[in-house]
């Protein structure tokens, strides 16, 4: 199936999100998500299906797509196409309309008169008829009422109650032109607003946004080898292409050094600020800012696969997800619009008969309508979750779905790997033994390297870096073993082995090296390597104990390092020389006693990050691990663990705020209005208010303390 991503306008609530997806659902496309927030809407095409019907049918429903090309760009630049365009050309109409009401002030007489009304609100209720009129009856075609269906039945029943008055000659009593036009207009500014507040709360998505395109020095060469420099926009970059970066320039690409050192600011992916010193053979990550020094570059990655490109990608994927808690309030979205025609119905009849007249009745009725839109309901995850995950990307935090931001609020245990995450995984050896007689120092290093070099294991990687030779073997056969080591075949048939203790069970009585070299099944020799501890992680451990969340330490690892490390960083619990099967039941085990959250990098942790509640794996980690983990921390960033942390709780708390919120000021707005405490202009700005005190409280996530 193909994967379409397109640009949806006009979603300005939960219901209008509901009627996009339910729309494509129906048409047999397939993992529909539609992000309200920005307007993202994803698919698989079914096989088949035209993309020209979908948009159609995506129009009909009163939404504009945007699908990248050129005769969609125009369509989006038309005439009263946006919200403020909308506004102005309404105001225009509806000042000058609302001057009646002064009339014993300013001599306005003319507009005393209803045909003069008539004439200056028909412009209005022509364009909020096209608009919302549209868009609410399509909606109901679609068994999916929205918040237009309200706004157009208020405009409408005010102004035909106004046109009435005017074609019976009925007199001022019935003039009520200037509400449909005030209703209109102030509905246009406040989908204006949400619109600013929307896209504010995309601000640090938009920032690492900006970083995708510059212009680049590419590198080329004549045909007599001279080496020549031209700008080409970073788009063009492909893997392989060699590039020219000079200090104060913005890298353009995925790239691996060839020449040259420098300092690289790479804060807009990780949330460092620090440069990071680079030199040859060391990768730059494009977006990142050279601060000092000039290098030539090879480039690893094309735009579209770049480390940027996945950031943002996988942001705005989690985005479009729906965390459990909006559940229901898309349940309740559902069922809004039809409760709030009963609950318009009731009002009138309940006012007209109480009152004994018909003005007030249909006035308060109108009120009702307006005030009710559940836009603020719509608004009260997705903004949230968008200012949330935004600032976790801008500190270098990936969450791959919005539900880990829920679950992050009951962990109360977090379980480590040791090697490569509570410590740096950069290993030197320092101390190796013989075994085999017959073998030499030079050729048990060739044999160690030909085999490690094809391990993703910290502890391999970083033997294979200090014992590189250019002649080394050409293996028949290498695979890894997970959470054992690796194995390899020679074109003679001999099997080696090299890896912990495990791999050698009643070979050798002493377990206590790192890495052991087996021929078939016979002993050659053992390597030794010492760790670090990685900076940050007795702050991170220290962070966890201090708010009563246990700390465990789950290793394949020999015990006695294991404790000596855990004592170190005062770790609660330590399990030690775990395969990555035990690992799997160990991690399932505590799951199931307590939410828990594991942190890993390696293979053999894969298995456990998909059973824990949420599993988070680093930048660096192997690819598996970072496919099944929930949260990745860039940069080595362990120290982002608490900030992850405190983001998906408070994320969490934003979220329950601003639903409290939605319905609190439904509840209270309604019973308001039907009582005729507020008149439908008053309701249609309280309505516009309620979006903006929503992003408001979401766009504090920005600033809030939550570590």
């Amino acid at each position: 199936m193909e994967s379409v991503n397109w640009k949806v306008d006009g979603m300005s609530c939960a219901n209008c999100a509901l009627t996009v997806g339910n729309y494509l659902k129906k048409e047999g496309m397939q993992n529909v998500k539609v992000n309200l927030i920005d307007g993202d809407v994803s698919f698989d095409m079914k096989e088949g299906a035209a993309k020209s019907s979908i948009i159609k049918g995506i129009q009909s429903l009163g939404y504009g797509v945007k699908t990248g090309n050129a005769t969609d760009e125009a369509r989006q630049s038309r005439f009263l196409s946006t919200h403020l365009q909308k506004f102005f050309f309404c105001l225009i109409f509806t000042l000058p309309l609302m001057l009646h009401m002064f009339h014993k002030w300013i001599p306005v007489h003319w507009l005393m008169d209803s045909r003069a009304q008539l004439g200056l609100c028909l412009p209005v209720y022509a364009v909020g008829l096209n608009y919302f009129g549209r868009s609410a009856i399509n909606s109901i075609r679609n068994g999916m009422p929205n918040m237009n269906v309200l706004i157009i039945l208020g405009a409408t029943a005010a102004f035909g109650y106004s046109l009435a008055g005017t074609v019976l000659h009925l007199g001022a009593d019935y003039m009520f032109y200037e509400t449909t036009a005030v209703i209109i207009t102030l509905i246009f500014l406040g989908n204006h607003i949400e619109d600013i507040t929307v896209r504010s709360t995309q601000k640090a998505l938009r920032n690492l946004s900006k970083s995708q395109k510059v212009m680049a020095n590419m590198i080329a060469y004549d045909d007599e080898h001279h080496e020549q420099v031209f700008p080409v926009e970073n788009t063009q970059l492909k893997s392989g292409d060699l590039i020219l970066i000079k200090s104060g320039e913005q890298v353009p690409a995925d790239c691996k050094i060839l020449w040259g050192e420098a300092s690289a600011n790479e804060s807009i992916i990780t949330g460092e600020s620090l440069p990071v010193e680079k030199k040859p053979k060391d990768n730059l990550i494009g977006g990142s800012i050279l601060v000092s020094g000039t290098i030539k570059a090879q480039v690893t990655a094309a735009m579209k696969d770049s480390v940027l490109s996945n950031i943002i990608g996988l942001v705005k994927q989690a985005q479009g997800e729906k965390p459990p808690v909006q559940q229901m309030a898309d349940k309740i979205s559902a069922i809004f619009v039809p409760v709030v025609l009963v609950i318009t119905v009731i009002t009138f009849l309940v006012n007209y008969f109480f009152l004994q007249q018909l003005t007030p009745a249909i006035m308060r009725s109108i009120a009702v309508l307006v005030i009710a839109c559940p836009c603020a309901m719509g608004l009260a995850t997705p903004a949230a979750i968008a200012v949330g995950l935004g600032r976790a990307a801008k500190n270098g935090i990936l969450f791959r779905n919005a539900k880990s931001l829920e679950l992050f609020k009951n962990i109360r245990q977090v379980v480590f790997d040791k090697t490569g995450t509570l410590t740096t995984g950069k290993f030197t050896v320092n101390h190796w033994q013989l075994m085999d007689g017959n073998l030499n120092e030079e050729e048990f290093k060739r044999i160690i390297f030909s085999i490690e070099k094809y391990s993703n294991h910290p502890i391999a990687k970083s033997i294979a870096a200090a014992w590189k030779t250019k002649n080394e073997i050409r293996w028949k056969k290498a695979e890894e073993m997970k959470g054992l080591g690796m194995k390899a075949e020679d074109k003679d048939g001999n099997i080696y082995r090299a890896g912990s203790h495990h791999i050698a069970p009643g070979i050798i009585a002493d377990n206590s090296h790192n890495v052991y070299l087996l021929k078939n099944n016979e002993l050659l020799g053992w390597v030794d390597v010492s760790d670090e501890i990685r900076p940050g992680a007795k702050t991170v451990i220290d962070y966890f104990r201090g708010r009563s969340i246990k700390t465990i330490l789950l290793s394949g690892d020999k015990k006695e390092k294991c404790e000596a490390l855990a004592n170190q960083l005062g770790i609660d619990e330590t399990f030690s020389e775990q395969t990555p099967a035990q690992k799997l039941n160990k991690v399932e085990m505590l799951s199931s006693v307590a939410p828990t959250a594991m942190i890993g990098d390696g293979i053999n942790d894969a298995p456990a990050l998909a059973k824990a509640t949420i599993g988070i794996s680093m930048s660096d980690a192997s690819h598996i691990a970072m496919q099944t983990a929930d949260v990745v921390l860039m940069n080595n960033g362990i120290k982002n663990f608490p900030l992850a942390l405190g983001l998906g709780k408070h994320t969490f708390i934003t979220i329950r705020e601003n639903l409290f919120w939605a319905f609190f000021y439904n509840v209270i707005a309604i019973p308001v209005a039907a009582a005729g405490l507020l008149s439908p202009a008053i309701a249609a700005l309280a309505m516009g208010f309620s979006d903006v005190v929503l992003a408001g409280n979401s766009l504090r996530l920005f600033v809030k303390k939550v570590v």
